[in-house]
């Protein structure tokens, strides 16, 4: 690609960048994006056959990395020795989630794009995502307990669900405030202690 052409690239992004964040995926216009871009209708689909093609430019490498670096985690983590995981539960996830946190500060307009403007794109289900992995690892946790002798009591499907959306959310509500990271990890860590001890309750340990 010229550096013209990468010039060109680079003003289409911010423009839809600016048109996304101001109204969202849905309403956002394609005219208005190829107009504050200073280029062609014509010459926009020479880089994009689409709207949603461009959207999925500027969110999917950072969705990519988050999601893919939650779901390595629990993999890692289901792959522990049984008292292991039993051990590092807390330390481990909190861990993660710190990492996420730093990476999605760095990348704040990406994620209030991915977080807030993504209705109408494959990215919308981002929390639902999340609260799918989180639900089958925990699956996976009941059944390790229950080899260390520690069986779950019966938890009703919907209030797991319900418990688990309502961890994801708060998790990235934090992100869509734009506070001063030091906030947002104190916010975290007591974020953190809370669903951990409620848990831990649940569960019955």
């Amino acid at each position: 690609m010229s550096e013209t052409e990468m010039t060109t690239l680079a003003r289409i992004h911010a423009a839809a960048k600016e048109e996304f964040l101001q109204k969202g995926f849905q309403k956002a216009s394609l005219r208005n994006i190829v107009k504050q871009a200073g280029v062609t209708t014509g010459a926009f689909y020479g880089y994009y056959e689409s709207k949603e093609a461009l959207f999925d430019a500027l969110v999917c490498e950072y969705y990519e990395h988050v999601m893919g670096e939650y779901q390595a985690t629990l993999e890692a983590f289901a792959e522990l020795p049984p008292q292991e995981q039993s051990e590092q539960m807390d330390k481990l996830s909190g861990d993660c989630m710190k990492e996420m946190l730093l990476y999605m500060t760095e990348h704040r307009d990406a994620f209030h794009l991915l977080l807030q403007c993504a209705e109408g794109t494959r990215y919308g289900a981002m929390v639902d995502d999340a609260v799918a992995l989180e639900e089958d690892a925990t699956h996976r946790y009941y059944e390790v307990l229950g080899k260390l002798g520690h069986p779950v009591p019966h938890i009703d499907a919907r209030l797991e669900h319900i418990l688990v959306t309502g961890m994801m959310n708060a998790y990235f509500e934090i992100v869509r405030h734009d506070m001063p990271l030091p906030d947002a990890m104190r916010y975290l860590e007591e974020l953190h202690a809370f669903y951990i001890a409620g848990w831990m309750k649940i569960m019955g340990q």
